[in-house]
């Protein structure tokens, strides 16, 4: 049985305070990458990147339904969630960027499936695209994780809108 609670007839708040208070939360810095069919790769930074479930092992990560990857993403049967290291600010600027080549310079390997794995990265996980769920202006993506790897090492973590390298692994 389902319990309905009322909801608030007015919010209280506007979009820009809702983003102050969620800057608030400190969290982990991701760059989700695939390949397209043509060969080429596509990245983008993400920091909405949360554990599920252990047993099947699942992840989830969610991308604006206005993202020009969306497409991609939606369509691709496996992505990699990679994990960034302090040191790697520069990959989360460089793939939240508008260039063309967001992979430019950057060393990075392919997975068992052809997903491109960044070099130095302290995790990653290939994921095969499991489900995806509407919500808001957000498709949450859920990914089963297929392959995981690990370097433990300090974090680089997004809080109040800037970069910040943690000091412990």
């Amino acid at each position: 049985m389902h319990t309905r609670y009322p909801r608030a007839d007015t919010r209280q708040f506007d979009a820009g305070h809702f983003r102050q208070a969620l800057s608030q939360f400190a969290t982990g810095v991701t760059v989700i990458t695939t390949r397209l069919a043509d060969g080429s790769l596509l990245g983008l930074t993400a920091s909405s990147f949360n554990s599920v479930s252990l047993d099947p092992p699942l992840v989830l990560w969610s991308l604006g339904t206005r993202a020009n990857s969306l497409p991609v993403f939606s369509g691709n049967s496996h992505y990699v969630i990679n994990i960034l290291g302090a040191e790697q600010a520069h990959l989360a600027q460089q793939f939240a960027s508008k260039v063309e080549d967001r992979f430019a310079g950057v060393d990075y390997t392919l997975s068992r499936t052809g997903q491109p794995v960044l070099d130095g990265v302290s995790a990653w996980f290939e994921c095969h695209n499991r489900s995806q769920y509407p919500e808001g202006d957000h498709i949450i993506f859920v990914g089963e994780v297929e392959h995981c790897e690990v370097r433990p090492q300090p974090a680089l973590v997004f809080h109040n809108g800037r970069f910040i390298k943690t000091d412990a692994g």
